[in-house]
């Protein structure tokens, strides 16, 4: 439904409201001294709109997203209202957010043509966190190149934001200047009592060829004038963030200072409450090692009073004495993209293999592992996750495969144990390859093929996350390095003709024999071997041979260096009946080493593979 009002009654209307707001709390902005794009906005309300009608619109279906907030990213939508130029366009919602920034409602401006078909595009996917994108420059951080963002204050409280956006009463105008720009305001009324403000200016348009929708990302909208919200009891409640393994001696308050719940009340609605509402207990201890209880109470209900019945939610937890290198918090709170492994290259013909575990907050299916493709620059070709999706110049559509179980997947990722294989082709194509071992037991398979565009002289990957972590935590060999010559190996990889397997480790050693070290074992698939090769200079097989090795080792400080030495492995097969293996050295002394086997012969191109292994030592793979 549509109502018409007279600009002027409205303009005069919102400048009765901003002189009200000066004595308001927090509400500086709307003072006599408020920023001079505040007075530019209200100029070109007045200055840009050809009509005298501001035009309300309720959008269908009124109420998007289910109530407790479970609907997915780009999921459901409501149905397109065009915004002719020259006109003011005025939406009233409120928002249902759930439990991160991005967890709000999403406005959706784009031309006329329908998604997937040729010429779609993407004006504007704009945010209620200060955050958008458009079709032309798909990463937010670039937004600054099309439009312009502003908010209330540069000092936002981010927690407090949060928590006001669920019930938060909101009103977007959309102005279509005419002049091939549209801006976007957004007052938002926390149910904190504050009021916060996000505006999109400037952005770029076809003028008469404007759509707006919305659609929703783990919150939901019901549209229409504000609605009193009935009060309601707990229903249920469910722990998000508690740590799969905590350290001994750790300190309970900021182990668990990120925990929240999502609970899910009576009347169908959820919210995500923090640590500050709930009453803990851990059981027995954080002293002793071994498996832990967390119990949880909350006893309010969902305005916030004391409800009849508190209800309790436990979850289990290790204590352990020793942690793996880690990447992003161990309670799965880091954003997108937080931490990183640090920039690993590959060159043109080499695949890198990684190994890791994946825990995962098991909020959305994207909180999972992220691959990134990169130049040495830090310039990016795309980025990859684990549900299937990527974005950026390297990836197209239809690039993903994978045999996921979309049923079980978010529980099946967390404690998945992964293996990631980056090639670089050498022909300006890359692909990822993700094998995992899921915590169900069964082991899937995802695949990114023919990602374009890539300079094969300049490609590096890194690794990170959203809302989880990684462990690289994949030992072969007894930590007290006890275990004996190759009493424990990798998997097998086999390296196709023309190739290079390429794996990066620390080496861990008892320091009493050169020997004492990593071990590379060169075969074939039935396990006939080739050749082994060893740290120390030495190797014996029927393809090695007397001459093949070289190295700039300093045997005097050799045995110290190589314990905790980071170790790249570079394994190739050349294709034409020899191999070679090189390692590249970083010892623990500061001085980088490269160790070298050449021409190793009598090689089968068509059935060549290697696996790593140790004597009275340990490998850790990063």
């Amino acid at each position: 439904m549509r109502h018409l009002n007279k600009l002027a009654t409205t303009f005069c209307a919102a400048v009765l409201a901003l002189l009200l707001l000066t004595g308001c709390e927090g509400s500086e902005l709307y003072s006599i001294g408020a920023p001079d794009w505040l007075q530019e906005k209200i100029d070109s309300i007045a200055n840009n709109s050809s009509g005298d009608e501001y035009i309300d619109i309720t959008p269908n279906p009124a109420e998007l997203g289910a109530a407790d907030n479970s609907t997915g990213w780009w999921s459901v939508f409501t149905d397109d209202v065009k915004i002719e130029p020259g006109q003011l366009y005025r939406v009233k919602f409120t928002n249902y957010g759930g439990a991160s920034n991005y967890n709000n409602f999403v406005m959706i401006l784009r031309n006329g043509i329908a998604p997937g078909e040729e010429g779609y595009y993407e004006y504007g996917i704009l945010r209620s966190d200060n955050w958008c994108w458009n079709s032309q420059y798909t990463d937010g951080a670039d937004s600054d190149n099309w439009c312009t963002k502003k908010m209330e204050s540069s000092e936002r409280t981010w927690e407090t934001w949060l928590k006001a956006m669920n019930r938060a009463d909101c009103e977007a105008v959309i102005n279509n200047k005419g002049d091939g720009t549209c801006d976007v305001d957004i007052v938002m009324n926390g149910s904190d009592g504050k009021t916060y403000k996000q505006s999109y200016l400037g952005i770029p348009v076809t003028p008469d060829d404007v759509y707006l929708s919305f659609t929703v990302d783990g919150s939901h909208i019901v549209f229409g004038e504000p609605v009193e919200v009935e009060d309601s009891e707990p229903a249920s409640i469910e722990l998000v963030g508690v740590p799969k393994k905590v350290l001994l001696g750790a300190d309970a308050e900021s182990t668990f200072a990120n925990l929240t719940a999502t609970v899910k009340f009576e009347n169908g609605l959820a919210s995500t409450v923090g640590i500050e509402d709930l009453q803990l207990e851990i059981i027995p201890d954080l002293t002793t090692l071994g498996t832990k209880t967390l119990v949880a109470i909350f006893n309010k209900t969902y305005l916030g009073k004391n409800c009849t019945k508190p209800l309790v939610a436990r979850a289990e937890f290790q204590v352990v004495d020793k942690m793996y290198t880690i990447i992003g918090k161990a309670d799965n709170t880091s954003g997108f993209r937080e931490e990183t492994t640090e920039n690993f290259r590959v060159g043109a013909g080499e695949t890198f293999v990684s190994y890791f575990t994946n825990y995962t907050d098991g909020v959305n299916n994207w909180d999972n592992f992220i691959i990134t493709l990169l130049k040495g620059d830090g310039t990016e070709y795309c980025f990859v996750r684990a549900d299937n999706w990527g974005l950026g110049t390297s990836y197209w559509d239809g690039c993903q495969s994978c045999d996921w179980n979309w049923d079980t997947f978010k529980q099946a990722l967390d404690g998945a144990k992964v293996t990631t294989y980056i090639t670089n082709h050498g022909d300006g194509t890359a692909s990822v390859k993700a094998v995992v071992l899921g915590s169900d037991g069964v082991t899937y398979t995802q695949n990114y093929t023919g990602l374009n565009n890539i300079d094969a002289n300049d490609f590096y990957f890194n690794l990170s996350m959203e809302r989880g972590h990684l462990e690289f935590d994949k030992v072969i060999g007894a930590e007290d390095n006890s275990s004996g010559f190759r009493a424990e190996t990798t998997e097998r990889l086999t390296v196709p003709a023309g190739e290079t397997y390429v794996h990066h480790f620390v080496n861990y050693t008892d320091g009493v024999s050169n020997w004492n070290n990593f071990i590379i074992t060169l075969n074939k698939a039935d396990g006939t071997e080739y050749c082994f090769v060893r740290a120390d200079n030495w190797g014996t097989g029927t393809s090695y041979w007397d001459g093949c090795q070289s190295c700039d080792w300093n045997w005097d400080t050799f045995k110290q260096a190589l314990d905790g030495a980071k170790v790249t492995t570079y394994v190739t097969n050349h294709g034409d009946g020899t191999a070679s293996v090189k390692a590249v050295v970083l010892g623990s002394d500061g001085v980088t080493y490269t160790q070298n086997y050449s021409s190793l012969n009598n090689i089968d191109a068509a059935d060549f593979g290697f696996t790593l292994s140790t004597e009275k030592g340990h490998l850790v793979f990063e």
